[in-house]
């Protein structure tokens, strides 16, 4: 599947301290240490409808990390999946009156103008659901042969789920008790009254063809992919075991996550399937969740048709950790675009103060754990010394610029 177009990100002179992540599993934050090539794998979309402020937030905050492993000179090989196959997406498509693989299309490409827009690096791999079917095959084949998966039987339709015990070390990516994982499961897409199961929360691997759902053959029986073991085959086929980030919004957590983990795992190959497990908080609107079934997500290309200069977007979202759940307000838009006017006029001007420490602040605060907020307001306070007091360095206007384009990818 084609990703969206690359761009060109400013070199920009010296070095930062070296990255540190939460990481979700251990509960703390720590160095993230990767070789010459950083690699990463990030959750992608599901294309039933378009692309809104949770879905931006989520790739922004990898972006961050994509752009400070390549200021501190690594090579980056950034994997996205997308979900071009799923219940959700026949719902919609259903809804509409439209076949299920137009509707998937036309929202990818959205998506993609909308990643364009916020200046979102592109992944190096961008992989469809369906262009890994082949993938899945394999691996749930394995799974099979390794008893960490089994059939249900005497069913009419025999699906393939995974055992959740199939792993001594499974729960250990969430960290969550019997009874929140049951809760979890229930409501993010599992089936714990499938009939059949040997435990309510094994998860789906393989989905027995149904009558008017598009299905591809495979040695076990004709069927299609289920959700978590798409990421795993996607991941373990251009990344490998032991990759150094995964990543997504903290809704993944459990159960896709942990699942997409343990799918590997169980194979014998790693005892952990990323280095790091990072998740990125969720954005509501004035006060309340954000979510389709109320019918409040604020959507990029909506803002970008309203004339919403997509930086201020961007600004906008960094201007809470992305750790932390947030809210979308029309103060928070406005507070965005005063600091993107501000930046800008300052950095027009042919002098200011030196910006060399700015820059140094600006690279520590990203480096720890993504500090967004210190990190702003480190260009802000050079924004304002410039614009009040002047300077008497010329180059630095320029040297803010390149480095708010390349560590935030916030063109001035």
């Amino acid at each position: 599947m084609q990703s969206w177009s690359d761009l060109a990100i400013p070199a920009v002179p010296g070095a930062g301290p070296p990255l540190r992540l939460y990481d979700t599993a251990d509960r703390q934050v720590r160095p993230v240490t990767p070789g010459p090539t950083a690699t990463m794998y990030v959750c992608g979309i599901t294309p039933y409808d378009a692309t809104h402020l949770g879905h931006a937030a989520t790739y922004l905050t990898f972006d961050l990390v994509y752009r400070l492993w390549r200021d501190a000179g690594h090579d980056v090989h950034y994997v996205q999946n997308v979900t071009d196959v799923d219940d959700p997406l026949f719902e919609r498509a259903a809804r509409d009156g439209l076949d299920w693989r137009e509707l998937g299309t036309r929202e990818i490409n959205l998506f993609r103008e909308d990643m364009t827009a916020l200046r979102i690096v592109p992944p190096r791999d961008y992989i469809g659901a369906i262009e890994s079917v082949d993938e899945v095959v394999e691996l749930v084949e394995k799974l099979l042969a390794a008893g960490a998966a089994y059939t249900v039987e005497d069913a009419e339709y025999p699906d393939i789920y995974f055992r959740a015990d199939a792993t001594e070390q499974f729960g250990y990516e969430s960290g969550y008790d019997r009874a929140t994982m049951e809760r979890l499961f229930a409501e993010r897409g599992g089936d714990p009254d499938r009939p059949g199961k040997r435990d309510t929360i094994d998860a789906l691997l393989w989905r027995a063809a149904r009558p008017d759902e598009p299905s591809w053959p495979a040695p076990f029986g004709a069927g299609r992919p289920g959700w978590h073991i798409e990421c795993a085959a996607i991941a373990l086929n251009r990344l490998g075991p032991e990759f150094d980030i995964q990543g997504g919004g903290s809704d993944l957590i459990y159960p896709h996550h942990e699942y997409s983990a343990a799918h590997a795992e169980a194979l014998g190959d790693t005892r952990r399937f990323a280095r790091h497990y990072v998740h990125a908080g969720l954005i509501g609107l004035d006060g309340e969740k954000m979510s389709k079934s109320k019918g409040n997500l604020v959507l990029v290309s909506k803002l970008r048709r309203a004339g919403t200069d997509p930086a201020a977007i961007r600004l906008g979202l960094l201007a809470g950790h992305y750790r932390a759940d947030r809210m979308w307000t029309e103060a928070v838009l406005a507070g965005a675009e005063r600091r993107l006017d501000l930046w800008r006029r300052a950095a027009a001007r042919s002098t200011g103060p030196s910006a060399t420490d700015t820059v140094a602040r600006l690279r520590q605060h990203l480096a720890d754990d993504l500090d967004t907020p210190k990190a702003l307001a480190a260009v802000d306070n050079w924004a304002e010394q410039a614009l009040s007091y002047g300077g008497p360095d010329a180059d630095a206007p320029a040297l803010i610029t390149a480095t708010v384009d390349a560590l935030l990818g916030i063109q001035l």
